[in-house]
């Protein structure tokens, strides 16, 4: 039976149950001795000065003081502790989503932008850390302070106490009309964030290219179509704050009023004395003060409540499954297609696929984009699934075969591929444990890029910025396949790895390659037929089908649509 949202987050108080227990001791022992103002006030001006105590005045005093110095103690600990323990649960609720994205599938990030993600576990879980700190022992504190003062105020006059509570539901009766537009409002107010931040991200990321094609305008307005979304969430969410705090501050102001037409009336009649009457309008805010710090509870709760919500959206995302069992041992890198239909979003994209990929030799896809060649990838890879007895490695069903067990075979390089902020050494590394220097310097002569390392300031040790900015394109990918030799794997995917290359780059590329060729089965996707004609077999896709197979000359010998592709090509060369 799913858990409620309320148990959900219940539930991230179980590790703290100590120091929430504490807390809320503190919290209690806060409202306790707030009530000693007003109880030694009365004391003072019914007995003590009129009779001329002035020992007691004094010794009054220095209690009152110690308790307020033990006040403040509880208080620090509250703020200090109370805090620990919301940073605490908010880095649990952070790892959780965190592992959460680690075991979505492939297709949420097709739908979900990583600026939003990214506000999601910020933004929104540091409200939410806010509520698991205040909102518990606000509640506690207030509710408290509330029933000890209506019973003090009770003692001093029942009839002055009991106008004094009718006012109470008035104001909380405020706070449930407000309740839904607000948190309609707030929930809007994180989408717009998240808005702004995926908007940010983008840009950032893709600053460079920003500069490099003086789009900054069109960025500019992009940006300023999440900003404005933004304020004008907001505002709606500051419309039903204002109106909510408006009616509510009104509501406090008329205590003033009627006490002190009610009491003025029983002064009056004598139904109280000034003493009395004194400490009444002195206790009256020790009443009024924590019904306003519920009131504004609720602008928080409705912030907070919005963001678990969204972070509970995320955790409640279906998980990429993995029914197989098998683990592939051995690898050499056998791939057959069986008749493969795969769609997505209600289109099919590969419409009946079959083909054979033996072990140790390089193929190579071709076609226009849109034409399935990565949704291919995507399916050797397990990223997406598709029915059973319709793609099999080393001659087990893909279905049969354990996620991690099949991606531990295959590497893949990109055409961007991702280079951590890191040195070489500790990017290389990354892929396995235990690797030697020798590996190291092996596998980066294969990839033909030993030479430019070693020709840096430090070496393997040279930093390279992030997303490795201080490299060439060229270089990137050179140290992406040295990575991906190092993991050891038997299966090499190319994904478009060279479109964006000139053509010097790209030889040292294809240099690269053709080391790899013999011990590795080695997939290709390309644009341009020149960087794939040394493949022993390739296939031309279009629209999800494909059109034709073979070696390099083989099709320029028997099919007219790869032939005229080449030569277009090649008249642009």
């Amino acid at each position: 039976m799913k858990q409620s949202k309320l148990s959900r987050f219940i539930a991230y108080y179980k590790p703290h149950k100590l120091l929430f227990f504490l807390d809320m001791t503190c919290s209690l022992l806060v409202a306790l001795t707030g009530m000693g103002y007003p109880i030694i006030t009365r004391i003072l001006i019914n007995d003590l000065i009129p009779n001329g105590k002035n020992n007691l005045i004094l010794i009054t005093s220095l209690v009152l003081l110690g308790v307020y110095i033990l006040r403040a103690c509880f208080r620090y600990f509250i703020n200090y502790y109370g805090h620990v323990m919301g940073v605490a649960m908010q880095a649990q609720m952070r790892k959780d989503m965190f592992n959460k994205l680690e075991k979505l599938p492939y297709s949420y990030f097709d739908n979900h932008e990583t600026g939003k993600i990214m506000s999601r576990m910020t933004n929104d879980l540091f409200d939410v850390s806010e509520l698991a700190h205040h909102g518990p022992e606000n509640i506690f504190i207030a509710s408290f302070t509330i029933l000890g003062a209506f019973t003090y105020l009770m003692i001093i006059n029942w009839m002055l106490g009991l106008i004094t509570f009718a006012m109470v539901p008035i104001l909380f009766g405020i706070s449930l009309f407000f309740r839904k537009r607000m948190l309609n409002a707030f929930k809007e107010t994180r989408v717009a964030q998240a808005s702004i931040n995926g908007a940010l991200e983008s840009s950032i990321t893709g600053i460079r290219v920003t500069k490099a094609y003086t789009n900054e305008e069109k960025e500019l307005e992009k940006f300023e179509v999440s900003n404005k979304e933004f304020v004008k969430a907001r505002t709606k969410a500051f419309s039903a704050l204002a109106g909510y705090m408006t009616s509510s501050s009104f509501i406090t102001d008329l205590f003033n009023i009627i006490i002190i037409l009610g009491g003025g009336l029983f002064m009056y009649a004598g139904n109280i004395n000034v003493a009395d009457f004194t400490t009444f309008v002195i206790s009256i805010s020790l009443f009024i003060n924590p019904v306003n710090q519920l009131i504004q509870f609720m602008e928080q709760y409705q912030s907070a409540s919005s963001g678990f919500t969204r972070f509970l959206e995320v955790l409640d995302e279906k998980e990429e499954i993995d029914d197989g069992e098998k683990v592939l041992n051995n690898v050499q890198g056998y791939i057959e297609f069986k008749d493969v239909k795969f769609g997505y979003n209600d289109k099919e994209i590969l419409h009946g696929i079959s083909f054979k990929l033996e072990s140790g030799k390089t193929y190579s896809f071709v076609g226009k984009s849109g034409s399935g060649k990565s949704t291919i990838f995507n399916l050797i890879t397990k990223m997406y699934d598709v029915d059973n007895d319709s793609i099999f490695i080393e001659n087990v069903d893909i279905n049969e075969l354990s996620r991690d067990s099949l991606r531990d075979s295959i590497a893949i390089i990109t055409q961007s591929p991702y280079i951590f902020n890191f040195t070489i050494r500790e990017n290389l590394m990354l892929v396995r444990s235990g690797i030697t220097d020798e590996e190291m310097k092996e596998a980066c002569k294969t990839a033909c890029i030993h030479d430019f390392i070693m020709n840096l300031p430090d070496g393997y040790d040279s930093k390279i910025g992030e997303g490795g900015t201080m490299l060439s394109g060229g270089e990137r990918q050179r140290l992406a396949i040295a990575r991906a030799l190092l993991k050891g794997s038997n299966i090499i995917l190319f994904d478009e790895a060279t479109s964006a290359l000139d053509n010097v780059t790209q030889e040292h590329i294809q240099d690269a390659i053709n080391n790899l060729k013999g011990d590795h089965t080695i997939l290709i996707i390309a644009h341009r037929l020149s960087t794939v004609i040394d493949s022993d077999k390739i296939f031309m896709i279009d629209d999800g089908n494909i059109i034709c197979s073979g070696s390099h000359k083989y099709l320029l010998d028997n099919y007219d649509d790869y032939k005229n592709l080449y030569k277009k090509e090649m008249s642009k060369e």
